[in-house]
């Protein structure tokens, strides 16, 4: 905390980040942790042995390679894209971060849906993009004529549109994309953190080369089982790549992460297997869920259900059971909300178990 005297001695902050908390979900030590979104299995066997073996040939007294060309050439023989039109950062928040620097800022706006991803708002705040909402339907859909009518009204510079979406888990149609790149003269970025836990055909990667203002971002960190590695990357037209290149920090990318990209590339197949499981055990999780008169449980093709609770507050009874969820009670329209990651089956049923003694609690 600081002293007076140190209030009085600090440089103001900017405007916009007056009475700003960081942001992050909590972090707590609890026994069940399904907050983040994070998948429960660990990398496959042998991943770490690969990547630890690759970089003893590393020169780290030299920086690394600043294109990150590998990595890229591999990414694009992954998508069936060329190198030119594929990019990678920490994470796909620094790659949603590096689209605002180079195509938002003063006097420019971004639009996103609501409920939507909650970073959204902070990347905007920090890069000086004015931002504005437009709401899906109330089974937290979007058709393509909300599509086109929010475009029309805002006329944005960016539209950043999850799918699947977070918190909800519902995918983005293709008309609606259509509609929101053909109706502006947006980059329309749709963010696919969670697309490979649900069906192929739900990924906009076969429109890019019909829609030339289409960015796709995707990461490491959840299909991938590699959130600690902080890995992420998009995909879109090569003039994009060039733009966004002016805005990247030097050797932005270090050396061992381009490594331990690409070993995970090479190990794709063993390294998305588990995907069966978690749809399984979401299917599981979500039947289980919709047994109970109290909750109503939202359709997910992501890890996550988003869960609402109409008699009571779910977030810190679930925590004093030792279960760690994400609360988004207070956010408009998510009112009685939690969103709850997919576990391991023993972490699910521990959730389930805890529920259960919660709203016996409050039946009582």
């Amino acid at each position: 905390m600081s002293t007076t005297a140190d209030r009085a001695m600090r440089v103001p902050v900017r405007d916009e980040l007056l009475g700003v908390s960081p942001y992050g979900a909590p972090q707590l030590d609890v026994p069940v942790r399904l907050n983040t979104n994070e998948t429960a299995e660990p990398p496959p066997a042998g991943f770490l042995e690969a990547v630890g073996d690759r970089i003893q040939s590393l020169e780290l007294n030299r920086y690394p390679d600043r294109p990150h060309r590998q990595l890229r050439e591999a990414l694009a023989v992954r998508v069936g894209l060329t190198p030119d039109r594929v990019w990678a950062a920490n994470g796909s928040n620094e790659v949603l971060a590096q689209l605002l620097q180079t195509y938002g800022g003063p006097g420019r706006l971004a639009l996103h849906v609501r409920p939507g991803y909650s970073m959204y708002p902070e990347l905007c705040r920090t890069t000086s993009t004015r931002s504005a909402q437009f709401d899906l339907d109330e089974d937290f859909q979007l058709d393509a004529a909300s599509a086109a009518a929010a475009v029309t009204a805002h006329d944005p510079d960016l539209v950043l549109v999850p799918s699947p979406n977070n918190p909800v888990g519902t995918p983005v149609g293709h008309d609606a994309i259509r509609a929101l790149h053909d109706g502006s003269r947006a980059l329309v970025i749709v963010d696919e953190a969670y697309v490979e836990f649900g069906p192929d055909e739900a990924s906009v990667l076969g429109l890019l080369d019909e829609l030339p203002r289409l960015v796709i971002v995707r990461t490491f960190s959840k299909a991938f089982r590699l959130a600690g590695l902080r890995l992420g990357y998009l995909l879109a037209a090569s003039w994009v790549v060039d733009d966004v290149q002016k805005v990247r920090l030097p050797y932005h990318l270090d050396a061992v992460k381009q490594v331990a990209g690409l070993v995970a590339l090479e190990q794709e197949t063993v390294f998305l297997e588990h995907r069966a499981r978690v749809a399984a055990e979401r299917e599981r999780v979500s039947r289980a869920l919709r047994e109970i008169p109290e909750v109503e449980v939202f359709d997910s093709a992501a890890n996550f259900l988003l869960v609402r609770s109409t008699e009571v507050s779910l977030f810190e009874p679930l925590l004093a059971h030792g279960v760690l969820v994400r609360d988004f009670s207070s956010q408009p329209r998510l009112s009685g909300c939690v969103r709850v990651t997919i576990g391991t089956a023993a972490e699910n049923d521990a959730f389930l178990a805890a529920l259960r003694d919660v709203l016996d609690a409050a039946r009582a």
